[in-house]
């Protein structure tokens, strides 16, 4: 059976480095700055054959009402309420804090069990603290080091017993109600959606708005989503990782060495998506940077939808709409026939509208053409266009296939694939385009020299 951990604990004490230990790759940004997380991070965690599902919190820190901090002990306060058991993890280098004592105590009267872990026990410097960690009243705690892949055993052991007696009382219930559980099905068919765009702009509130809960922080400060966070949700049946991003900036504008690693988390979850949703701010022109980040989607060959936010702000739409259309035309030929939403995140109005073009661009995108169609538009193009003369001799365009999907791909064999201009490389991958209802996602047309390869000597 699968069960769910959240790891918990003051700032700074190895929270991430745990978390990107037992999903076996790193999710979570890792800085020496505390408070580096904010919103619940989520993985599965495996340990040799033990399999769980494990969420990665902010640090747990007093704050005063309506703020920042206050925000982030609510998610993790959710996700404490969601988990089946915690694990506290303190310092060992460091000690225990009042910091750690105040929180065991408040992990104390909560329904989750909790599993006391002691991080950074590398060495003897730890020794103290662990000796220290008996005081905090939860029992023998878990000494290990995360980030040298020290003690990971030993947790093992701890988490499958508590899988055991977990397995055990699910039984016992079973066999009082008389009735399993119902399964849960898999589908390997998950749709991974990422949301892009500049600081500020309102991804988390988007995000919040369509999975209809306060599930990633938000707030009127710039920069509140530091590390890329996916939220397991479901559309109608389907099933959607929905991936909140930190904003990007133009690179000048990057200092600090955590907005760097910020960056490059959202650039590496934009590579993972299939669907990004680049999110303007409709009150605010287009900026460069916003263009770079589209640029950036087609170079990837990611599926592209714009989202128009804060559309109830705008007062006049219709000029906004000319000038964006007019924009993503000179600066992003091609994605050509890109979605195009508006919408309203604070207030929901024209979010309805967002997944159904999300949907049918994604089916865009895996689009597979048979080679029998493919090679009746090559003729048909190659006549109403003959491809130009080189060296006195006209260059020949004698085959085409699709090689792949995801975005379509496509080689033709071509006599001379250097004497073609790029001029005319555009015209086939336009037409390309508009024989099979192919507009905003990005297609690649390589040029191979040879024979048809299916025609035998």
């Amino acid at each position: 059976m699968s069960f769910r951990v959240a790891i918990v604990g003051r700032p700074n004490v190895g929270k991430s480095t745990l978390f990107n230990r037992l999903v076996g790759r790193r999710l979570a940004i890792v800085a020496e700055t505390p408070g580096v997380t904010r919103d619940r991070r989520e993985g599965e965690g495996r340990i040799g054959p033990l399999r769980f599902h494990v969420t990665d919190t902010a640090g747990l820190e007093e704050a005063t009402a309506d703020s920042l901090g206050a925000r982030m002990m609510d998610q993790t306060q959710r996700a404490l309420s969601e988990a089946d058991v915690a694990l506290l993890v303190v310092d060992g280098r460091a000690g225990i804090t009042a910091a750690d004592e105040h929180f065991a105590a408040v992990l104390r009267r909560a329904e989750t069990p909790v599993i006391l872990v002691v991080n950074k026990c590398e060495g003897p410097a730890a020794s103290s603290g662990i000796a220290e960690s008996y005081g905090l009243g939860l029992g023998e705690p878990v000494t290990l080091s995360a980030e040298h892949n020290e003690g990971i055993n030993a947790l093992y052991e701890v988490l499958a017993d508590f899988e055991a007696r977990l397995g055990e009382a699910a039984w016992q219930d079973e066999d009082a109600s008389g009735a399993s559980a119902p399964a849960t099905a898999v589908d390997d068919r998950k749709l991974r959606l990422a949301i892009v765009g500049r600081p500020n702009v309102g991804k988390s509130t988007l995000v919040n708005r369509l999975v209809g809960d306060e599930r990633v922080i938000t707030g009127p400060e710039a920069g509140i989503t530091r590390d890329s966070v996916a939220v397991e949700w479901s559309f109608k049946g389907r099933a959607i990782e929905l991936v909140d991003t930190a904003g990007l900036r133009r690179r000048s504008r990057v200092h600090e060495n955590l907005e760097k690693l910020s960056s490059e988390d959202t650039l590496a979850s934009l590579g993972r998506a299939a669907v990004v949703v680049l999110l303007f701010d409709a009150t605010e022109p287009p900026a460069k940077q916003d263009l770079g980040i589209g640029n950036r989607l087609a170079e990837e060959g990611r599926a592209p939808v714009i989202v128009l936010n804060k559309w109830d702000l705008v007062e006049s739409p219709q000029g906004v709409m000319q000038d964006m259309i007019g924009r993503l035309e000179d600066s992003l030929p091609q994605l050509r026939g890109v979605p195009l939403v508006t919408c309203s995140a604070l207030t929901g109005r024209g979010c309805d509208k967002l997944m159904p073009a999300v949907l049918d661009i994604y089916a865009k995108w895996n689009t597979r053409v048979s080679t029998a169609a493919l090679n009746r538009w090559l003729q048909d193009a190659t006549e109403s266009h003959p491809p130009p003369l080189a060296a006195g001799r006209r260059v020949k365009l004698r085959y085409i296939t699709q090689v792949k999907a995801r975005p379509p791909t496509f080689a033709a064999f071509v006599s001379r694939p250097t004497a073609l201009p790029d001029s005319y490389h555009r015209y086939l991958v336009n037409s390309l385009r508009a024989r099979f209802d192919l507009g905003g996602i990005p297609i690649r047309l390589f040029l191979r020299k040879g024979k048809n390869p299916y025609v035998k000597n």
